[in-house]
């Protein structure tokens, strides 16, 4: 963690210990709720994960939906902390003065927020809900949006003053540093600043450029993609660490098509900002092909299949929504032929999803 980051967590929860801090946030009866919004990546993927982002430089394309993380922390005066996720049904409690038990994946990233911020050192009990919009293994960045938002609900609690790159970056350290869970940065800087963002990746140093797109091109842009859940859960962390092997051992095929994939984001950004939306289908087509060539382990035989039948079906084009393997895709298809892709994805057993886009970042709210 950069110093001065964490001399501010440091210098915050100092205040609270010496009853300057908090304020009435601290008090028992409250409830503080945050959501941080999903996404959807366009182009680019994969290349903000380390080493080729570091080595390289990494470009992604991307935008939040309506669908989000959500994080509710009720302070308690009860001597314990309980940890329950809605979504698997799963509770822990233990005491303050104790450490948690082994938990559940969904909660094993409260915790890592909780050992992070130093919540344990205040003894402060409350009980802590999560919940997400979609179901385990989208490809939607839910992981990370999670740890987002499980951030700002501690940081509007504690009142640290975090800002957005803040919480992005202790997100993604939280994550892939603490917890040891694969996967690039995109997903924590999208869930934390909302919107259509054009990222730079280069190191430690990472760039969120937002775009500024008329309200109408957004509206043309939802009604023609059709995003599809495949019903099948993915494994994320092995296609990742396969991309990242490729990379170190120099395979060309893989190198070479990581640069392509990157050079996609720029030339999906321009063709989104100037609202020429059949070239940017059609690059979609042509991303997603190149991406295929980085890991073996992307697609599959009944991706490739939906794939197929949706371009048959009328779609220019699409992708995966994530490193790949399952999850959600999304297609862009002209308007007269967006029923017919939604037929034939649900004829080969995929589950079509309505949503739209939101320029909204991760937002926490308090009440009574």
């Amino acid at each position: 963690m950069a110093p001065e980051l964490q001399a501010k967590i440091d210098r915050g929860l100092r205040m609270i210990q010496r009853g300057h801090g908090g304020g009435e946030l601290l008090r028992t009866g409250l409830i503080i709720r945050a959501r941080a919004p999903l996404r959807i990546s366009f182009g680019g993927g994969g290349t903000d994960v380390s080493p080729y982002a570091d080595e390289r430089g990494g470009l992604v394309l991307n935008a939040t939906i309506n669908r989000y993380a959500y994080v509710t922390i009720v302070p308690n005066n009860t001597g314990r902390i309980t940890l329950r996720s809605l979504d698997y049904e799963q509770t822990v409690s233990y005491r303050v003065d104790e450490g948690p038990p082994p938990v559940h994946y969904e909660m094993d990233l409260a915790r890592g927020v909780i050992q992070r911020l130093g919540i344990d050192q205040l003894r402060l009990s409350f009980d802590l809900y999560t919940h997400t919009d979609c179901p385990p293994g989208s490809g939607l960045g839910a992981s990370s949006t999670m740890v987002v938002a499980l951030i700002g609900a501690f940081d509007a609690w504690l009142q640290l003053g975090l800002d957005r790159y803040e919480i992005a970056q202790l997100a993604y350290e939280i994550e892939r540093l603490d917890l040891g869970i694969k996967g690039g940065k995109q997903d924590q800087y999208a869930a934390a600043f909302g919107g259509f963002n054009f990222m730079e990746f280069y190191g430690d140093l990472v760039l969120v450029n937002p775009l500024r797109l008329p309200p109408e091109w957004i509206s043309e842009l939802e009604y023609s993609l059709v995003l599809a859940y495949t019903g099948r859960s993915r494994y994320s962390a092995q296609i990742i660490e396969s991309q990242i092997e490729n990379y170190r051992q120099g395979r060309e095929e893989s190198v070479e098509a990581m640069d392509r994939t990157k050079q996609f984001a720029v030339e999906l950004k321009r063709a989104l900002l100037t609202g020429n939306f059949r070239e940017f289908g059609l690059l979609l087509h042509e991303a997603w092909m190149e991406k295929k060539r980085i890991s073996d382990k992307i697609s599959n035989p009944f991706i490739d299949q939906l794939y197929e039948a949706a371009r048959q079906a009328g779609a220019l084009g699409g992708k995966i929504s994530g490193a790949g393997g399952g999850g959600f895709m999304f297609f862009f298809t002209e308007f007269h032929r967006r029923h017919d892709v939604i037929r034939a994805l649900e004829y080969h057993g995929a589950q079509v999803m309505h949503f739209g886009f939101t320029d909204s970042g991760m937002q926490t709210w308090t009440r009574q």
